[in-house]
C-alpha cells in the first residue's frame, strides 16, 4: 500500500482488523446560517466517530453557527480570505492541509472548489465535490465565466455530489463529467425536532396578537436576493388589497436576516400592512415557529435541493414554491403543496388565497407532505449515503477494500 497524506500504512490492517478512524476536510466558503451549512453541520454531528472524524476548513469565516456543532472533536479553522482571487488564502489552506492530513477532502459549491487544487497539492488522496445549488450570478449555471472554472477544477475532483437531480444533469450535461463520478444523495431532516403541532398551530407574536380564524403564510430563508423575499411581500400585499378576507385573516411571517429584509420592512409599512407581518430576523426555534404557520412559502429564484422545504414538510405544512432547481423533486404538485413560476407575485398570490380559501386542502397537502419526508428524506438515509460515497471513495484510492466499512 502507497504512503499517502494522512494514511499511515503500518495502522492499515487487513479487512476486519483496526483502522485508523480516516479524517474528513470539509472546505466551504463561511460556517454562517445556511442551508449547505445546515447540512454540513447534521453531517458531521450524525456520522458516528468511530467511521469518520472531521475538521471544518471555512476559506473566509465563521459565526455563533459553529455553535451547532455537537462533537468535542471538531476542530474549525477560518482562513480569512479577502473578496476575490487570493493566492494567500490557498497557501494556507494547502499549509493546514499539510498540517492535518486528512484522508478526505470535501469541498462544496463553486464557493470553495479552489479548495481541490491546494488539497491535490497537498497530497490528499481522495478529493470530493459537493454542488448544492446556484447563486443570483448565475441562476442557470449559464455563466461562462463559473462554466470555466467548474471545467478548470474538474482534473483535480474524483468524486462529485448532486444534491439533487438537476444538478445531477447538469454536472454530466454541461460538464462532462461522467456519471459515475456522481453521487445523487438528497439533504435529510431531523423528523424528531421538526414535526407537527400535536395539538393545531402553535401561538406566535404576531401584531395584535392571534385571533381567531388566523392564517399564518411564512418563510425561512436568508433575506438575499436569490431568495427572493420580496416576490412573497409583493404577492401578500396583493393578497390582502384585493380580498377582504384576507386583510382580516392573513399573516405573514418571515424568518431570517439579509441585505434585503430592511427593504422587505420598508414595502410593507409603505402599503399600510406592517401591523399584519412580523419579520424578526434569524432565530435559532425555527422548530417551533414552523410550527405556528399554516402554508410555508419558498419564493426563491434558484435552489438546490431546500433545508427548509424539508423541514416545513416534517412539520406537516403544505409547501408552495418557485418551480426552479431541486424544488419539484421535492415539491410533488397536487399532493403535498404547489409550484408556480418564479418573479411572479400575482400567480403566488393566486395561490396562497386558495389554501387560505380551502383550509382542507392545506391539511390534505400537509399530511402526504410529511408522509413523503417520512418514507424518503429521513436524516439516517442521508448519512448512510455519504458513508458510502467516502468508504467508496477511499477503496478507489486503495484505501479501504473495497465492501470494507471504515472504523471496523
Amino acid at each position: 500500500m502507497r504512503a499517502a497524506a494522512g494514511i499511515n500504512p503500518d495502522a492499515m490492517t487487513a479487512a476486519g482488523g483496526n483502522r485508523r478512524v480516516p479524517l474528513v476536510a470539509h472546505v466551504i466558503y463561511r460556517l454562517d446560517v445556511g442551508g449547505l451549512e445546515n447540512g454540513v453541520v447534521n453531517l458531521v454531528n450524525r456520522i458516528p466517530a468511530e467511521r469518520f472524524r472531521h475538521a471544518i476548513i471555512c476559506l473566509t469565516e465563521k459565526s455563533d453557527f459553529s455553535r451547532r456543532i455537537k462533537r468535542e472533536d471538531v476542530p474549525i479553522f477560518a482562513l480569512g480570505k479577502p473578496p476575490g482571487n487570493s493566492p494567500a488564502t490557498h497557501f494556507k489552506l494547502w499549509r493546514l492541509l499539510r498540517r492535518l492530513k486528512p484522508d478526505i477532502c470535501h469541498t462544496r459549491n463553486l464557493a470553495a472548489l479552489e479548495g481541490a487544487l491546494p488539497a491535490a497539492l497537498a497530497g490528499v488522496p481522495v478529493r470530493i465535490h459537493g454542488e448544492h445549488g446556484r447563486d443570483i450570478g448565475d441562476l442557470n449555471g449559464s455563466d461562462p465565466g463559473r462554466r470555466l472554472l467548474r471545467r478548470l477544477f474538474k482534473p483535480f475532483v474524483h468524486q462529485y455530489i448532486a444534491l439533487s437531480q438537476d444538478l445531477d444533469e447538469y454536472l454530466q450535461n454541461s460538464m462532462g463529467v461522467s456519471p459515475e463520478r456522481i453521487a445523487q444523495i438528497y439533504n435529510g431532516v431531523d423528523t424528531e425536532l421538526f414535526h407537527p403541532a400535536p395539538g393545531g398551530r402553535e401561538p406566535l407574536p404576531l401584531p395584535g396578537g392571534e385571533a381567531e380564524n388566523l392564517f399564518v403564510v411564512g418563510t425561512v430563508g436568508r433575506m438575499q436576493a436569490v431568495k427572493d423575499p420580496l416576490n412573497l411581500v409583493k404577492a401578500f400585499v396583493q393578497l390582502v388589497r384585493a380580498s377582504p378576507d384576507a386583510e382580516k385573516r392573513l399573516r405573514l411571517v418571515m424568518i431570517g436576516d439579509g441585505p434585503l429584509r430592511e427593504h422587505a420592512l420598508t414595502m410593507l409599512r409603505e402599503a399600510g400592512c406592517a401591523d399584519r407581518a412580523w419579520l424578526p430576523g434569524s432565530r435559532d426555534d425555527v422548530a417551533r415557529i414552523l410550527r405556528g404557520f399554516d402554508l410555508f412559502v419558498l419564493p426563491s429564484l434558484a435552489e438546490g435541493v431546500s433545508n427548509t422545504i424539508l423541514e416545513a414538510m416534517a412539520t406537516g405544512l403544505p409547501v408552495l414554491a418557485t418551480d426552479v432547481g431541486g424544488n419539484p423533486e421535492l415539491v410533488r404538485a397536487g399532493r403535498t403543496g404547489l409550484l408556480v413560476p418564479p418573479e411572479d407575485p400575482g400567480r403566488l398570490a393566486q395561490a396562497i388565497r386558495g389554501y387560505l380559501e380551502d383550509a382542507a386542502l392545506g391539511l390534505r397537502h400537509g399530511r402526504e407532505a410529511r408522509n413523503v419526508v417520512d418514507e424518503c428524506y429521513g436524516m439516517k438515509a442521508m448519512v448512510d449515503a455519504y458513508v458510502r460515497v467516502y468508504d467508496d471513495a477511499l477503496a478507489r484510492a486503495g484505501l479501504l477494500r473495497a465492501g470494507v466499512r471504515t472504523g471496523n
